[in-house]
């Protein structure tokens, strides 16, 4: 990946995710998906709780204790969007699978997450790992 490019595997990050993570609204479900992903990658846990639905959103986020450190943090490879579909006028679903390494072990989370638009925003509800 070079410097410019966006974690979420879109365009340059500028052009991409960060517009979302400086607050503007994602247009879309998959945009949120892909936004989510990237600030996971970033560490950027306010923007995660931010577009966390209120009625799942955890209390807070410890990423720096998720990731652990040295030979066992944890990397974030990539993402790949599956599928996407509308299952209302303001809900969504979005399967992705993220690939990860910890301590050189590679793995990937395959998931279904939920979405719900409210006043113009979407919100990750919560997800079906596969």
């Amino acid at each position: 990946m070079a410097p410019l490019d966006c974690p979420c595997g879109g365009a340059r990050y500028a052009d991409c995710c960060a517009r979302y993570h400086a607050g503007d609204a994602a247009p879309e479900p998959e945009a949120l998906m892909r936004s989510r992903y990237s600030a996971y990658v970033l560490a950027y846990a306010s923007y995660l709780l931010a577009t966390w639905h209120a009625s799942t959103r955890p209390p807070g986020l410890d990423l720096a204790s998720e990731a652990g450190d040295g030979q066992d943090a944890m990397r974030w490879l990539g993402l790949a969007i599956k599928r996407r579909q509308a299952t209302g006028a303001d809900t969504a679903i979005v399967e992705f699978v993220a690939r990860y390494k910890i301590g050189g072990r590679a793995g990937r989370l395959h998931e279904t997450s939920r979405f719900v638009r409210e006043d113009g925003r979407w919100y990750y509800v919560d997800g079906n790992i596969d």
